[in-house]
């Protein structure tokens, strides 16, 4: 049984909020969204695997100096979807202000720890969104830290959302077609949007865009491991279709198997 660490998707909404005097606003409602739900649910069907599902701010605020490490050896694969790169570091767990004085205050990076665990063979996957990759307005960072190392294509230096609400369509390559052997990628519905990368070297494209030809699906291997993008979000917004599609199941199981080492091997051009 392969277990899963999976951060981000989830959301907090209040409100409606009232202004009844320039002074107070009121908010009357708070509601908590688990949009990771359809990926969990699809990774733990067969029975297989095990998958933690954790919301970016228990990442953030929960995880003080040596949780992450203790996380990185307790679970084969990591999975961060719409989890901007600040997440990853000074976090506040970190800034115990009784410990500030003339002695350097330092502690490990969580970036340095995720690429040694996925160079030591662990799988990594990264999944997109208004937070991933460069993400809205820059947002996401992730081309600023170490994950620029680990990830199979490039990203942008500008923002990279793209989005249309006629719908995106996934069009497989040869090697995508060998890992996503048996599933009906005709049949998946329209994406609404996607986070606009660059393929690399280094990497290999299972999917692109139809219209854009814009990476969708890429892998490659790294030291020991293997790390999976996947340029749209596997929850809605953007998949607010995919998740209802009859192949999400047997799509991201095989995504898995790849990163677990079970899959076929796809080696780089």
């Amino acid at each position: 049984m392969a277990k899963v660490y999976y951060v981000g998707d989830w959301a907090v909404m209040t409100g409606p909020v009232f202004a009844e005097t320039p002074f107070y606003h009121s908010p009357k409602g708070l509601d908590i969204f688990n949009y990771g739900v359809w990926l969990k649910d699809a990774l733990e069907s067969t029975g297989e695997h095990q998958v933690n599902s954790v919301p970016s701010w228990d990442f953030y605020n929960r995880l003080g100096p040596g949780d992450y490490e203790k996380i990185l050896d307790a679970y084969d694969v990591f999975i961060f979807s719409d989890v901007d790169a600040k997440l990853f570091q000074l976090a506040p767990n970190f800034f115990d202000r009784s410990k500030f004085g003339p002695k350097p205050l330092v502690f490990p990076d969580r970036l340095r720890l995720t690429q040694e665990a996925v160079k030591a063979g662990k799988g990594l996957m990264l999944l997109g969104g208004w937070y991933s990759f460069t993400g809205e307005m820059g947002k996401g960072g992730w081309g600023r830290t170490r994950l620029r190392e680990l990830l199979p294509v490039r990203c942008l230096d500008v923002e990279d959302l793209v989005e249309t609400t006629e719908g995106f369509s996934p069009m497989a390559t040869p090697a995508g077609r060998t890992l996503l052997r048996g599933i009906d990628l005709g049949s998946m519905p329209p994406l609404l949007g996607y986070n606009k990368t660059r393929p690399i070297k280094e990497g290999r494209v299972l999917l692109k865009i139809k219209e854009t030809d814009d990476p969708l699906l890429a892998v490659r291997d790294y030291g020991k491991g293997r790390v999976l993008a996947y340029t749209s979000d596997p929850a809605p917004h953007w998949g607010c279709n995919f998740v209802y599609w009859d192949g999400y199941p047997a799509f991201w199981l095989a995504c898995l198997d790849h990163v677990l080492k079970s899959g076929p091997r796809l080696y780089a051009r």
